[in-house]
């Protein structure tokens, strides 16, 4: 990870209300990881404690992967190098839960509710499906993220439990023989029942199937189902804009579309032979999670 600043013991005070990073060697064997911290930066002992239950401090020890340090009381030894990243902002947020669909032990689908995470950053992860996952199991199943959805869009994410699910499902998605199909309300009447988009994304290809499910005149709004066929980045919000027809709540994307209920875009259905099983599997959204804007009207 970046570092602002490099501390050896007895670095001095740091402000417990501003964002800051620090990375610190240890210069001397210590008995408890945030009883130390502390002392080097200044924060109170809880904290620290939080910061490390949420994900904000890293360990990386001789030539090992770096990796969170979670537990308080973790031993440390000379030469151990720890980075606190530390956000109150950040530490102090609170995300919606995400909910279990299906459980293939090597492998489980997710419903990310809009305004999660899928993964955290060097920042925190406990606002993070990934790290959510983790602690349903109580850490005794290993979390493999495989695709990701905008913070913003709600949908089915699939999380691999052990590296050989990890390895087939990731050759699954590079071989495009996973498809994602999607539900999104997007501004206007479209000229085509159902076409494809094909406008470059970030200088490269990609493509997007539509089909218009519903016109409703009353907001001038149509619900699309969407299937990706390349997954750029913000692929779908981006297609729609540059068509005219941008995503109903896209805070980024398009110009008159404001919407005080968020961005409307749902990852709906997944399809796929089972790398485990070897047999197909298609897992569609539970009616109750889906959101009230995903129905015909």
């Amino acid at each position: 990870m970046p570092s602002d600043n490099v501390w050896r013991s007895g670095g001095g005070e740091v402000d417990a209300q501003s964002r800051w990073r620090r990375k610190l060697i240890v210069g001397e064997a210590v008995a408890d990881a945030s009883t130390w911290l502390a002392a080097q930066t200044g924060l109170s002992k809880q904290k620290v404690k939080d910061a490390m239950l949420k994900g904000a401090v890293w360990w990386k020890r001789g030539g090992k992967p770096q990796k969170r340090l979670r537990r308080a009381k973790s031993a440390l030894a000379v030469g151990d190098v720890l980075e606190l990243n530390y956000d109150p902002q950040i530490l102090a947020l609170n995300s919606p839960q995400p909910t279990l669909v299906a459980d293939h032990d090597a492998y489980s689908i997710w419903c990310k509710p809009a305004g999660l995470l899928t993964q955290g950053s060097e920042w925190g992860d406990h606002c993070s499906l990934l790290r959510m996952v983790e602690l349903h199991f109580q850490s005794k199943r290993q979390v493999f993220l495989l695709h990701r959805l905008d913070r913003e869009a709600m949908g089915l994410v699939i999380i691999a439990h052990n590296k050989a699910a990890a390895g087939r499902f990731g050759a699954l998605l590079q071989n495009n023989a996973l498809d994602k199909f999607y539900l999104a309300r997007v501004k206007g009447r479209l000229a085509q029942e159902q076409g494809e988009i094909d406008f470059p994304v970030d200088g490269k290809a990609a493509l997007s199937y539509y089909q218009v499910q519903h016109y409703d005149e009353a907001t001038d709004s149509s619900l699309v189902r969407v299937k990706l066929i390349t997954g750029r980045k913000h692929q779908i919000r981006r297609h729609f804009a540059d068509l005219g027809h941008p995503l109903l709540g896209d805070p980024r994307y398009g110009s008159g579309n404001k919407h005080e209920d968020g961005l409307m875009l749902a990852a709906m259905e997944l399809a796929f032979n089972c790398p485990m099983r070897r047999r197909a599997m298609r897992v569609v959204m539970p009616e109750a999670l889906l959101p009230a804007w995903a129905h015909q009207r």
